[in-house]
């Protein structure tokens, strides 16, 4: 892989001469702007707005913009004389448990490769020293220009860096969360819980990029024959609406996972967690849902029996009303032969 900064980890006293060299890269597919009418490229094209002509890369320089929208002009020669220790140097100024990070500080990954045979000894020892004490070490580094912030952590036998974000470039999530009061019920945890449990672990490595799979056939298809993309649905006709039902979603959601792992979709009966509260109505009673619910079975169950009770009363009926029929009519057959 090819280095994109070359340097030395700064350790004590120790100086472990490295490579950076980037640890992702991106798969996405790109594109590029075009004319909608005839095809043509968009370029953009540099030029200066008081002499309104183009200038080339030579010409351009740096500057800052002032509150006022006048621009002070910043040479390489200002920025080279500014005091920046880490210019050349991956400082590591600590070590603390990698829970101590904060995963919102996460930046660009990169690898840190021992540069020549001098620098395998010292690279080995902070590698398992970083093994060895389960922490991450914090660096401070110079990249493209201005000083950045770095945790080191062991990658199999290799030493990443993660570029972390200043503290104060994390913004404070105010106003993010719910202002509305709401009141999750312990029924709707413990579904949450059993969707939890259903959908299990992933292997990270199986999961891949199906949106960008999907825009490369896209692609592949217009080339052989100019196939246009199907028309997308709607969130409203995908069910991306408003959730009326929470727990008939959790219930819906649990099966479907169930299905989709070739087990049984049929949902068990909910209870609550040992040492939870029932939930309770808003005159402070326990639920009812239950025994509304089996009180309801009771009622069905007891009309059931009174149709069968009554049925079996007008079968009875009908056989006794046969029955004197019968015997009426061999009373008439017998008078007849009498009087014969």
């Amino acid at each position: 892989m090819r280095s994109i900064w070359n340097g030395a980890i700064s350790f004590g006293l120790v100086s472990i001469p490295i490579k950076l060299v980037n640890a992702t890269e991106s798969h996405s597919v790109s594109f590029r702007q075009i004319h909608a009418s005839d095809g043509g490229r968009i370029r953009y094209r540099k030029v200066c707005e008081l002499e309104e002509k183009e200038v080339s890369s030579a010409e351009i320089g740096k500057a800052y913009e002032d509150a006022d929208g006048s621009m002070i002009p910043i040479t390489d020669e200002d920025l080279a004389a500014l005091p920046l220790p880490t210019a050349k140097t991956i400082e590591i100024v600590a070590f603390v448990p990698a829970d101590q990070i904060d995963p919102l500080q996460m930046d660009a990954a990169y690898y840190l490769s021992a540069n020549g045979v001098p620098a395998a000894k010292p690279y080995t020892l902070l590698r398992e020293a970083l093994k060895r004490s389960n922490k991450v070490a914090i660096a401070k580094f110079a990249l493209r220009g201005r000083e950045r912030l770095g945790m080191l952590r062991v990658v199999d036998d290799v030493i990443a860096m993660h570029g972390l974000l200043w503290p104060d470039e994390i913004r404070a999530p105010e106003g993010v969360a719910p202002q509305a009061d709401v009141t999750v019920r312990d029924a709707e945890l413990d579904l949450a819980d059993a969707l939890m449990d259903t959908l299990g672990e992933v292997d990270i490595g199986s999961l891949h990029d199906d949106y960008r799979e999907a825009v490369e056939e896209m692609i592949a298809k217009k080339v052989e024959g100019g196939v246009t993309a199907p028309e997308q649905e709607s969130p409203e006709d995908r069910g991306g609406g408003k959730v009326i039902d929470l727990m008939a979603a959790l219930e819906g959601s649990v099966r479907a996972a169930k299905e989709a792992r070739g087990e049984d979709g049929d949902v068990a009966e909910v209870h609550s967690i040992k040492g939870r509260a029932e939930p309770k109505t808003a005159s402070g009673k326990k639920s009812t849902a239950k025994t509304a619910k089996k009180t309801a079975a009771k009622k069905t169950a007891a009309k059931s029996t009174a149709k069968k009770t009554a049925e079996k009363k007008t079968a009875a009926k009908s056989t006794a009303k046969k029955t004197a029929a019968k015997s009426t009519a061999k009373k008439t057959a017998s008078r007849r032969r009498s009087s014969a």
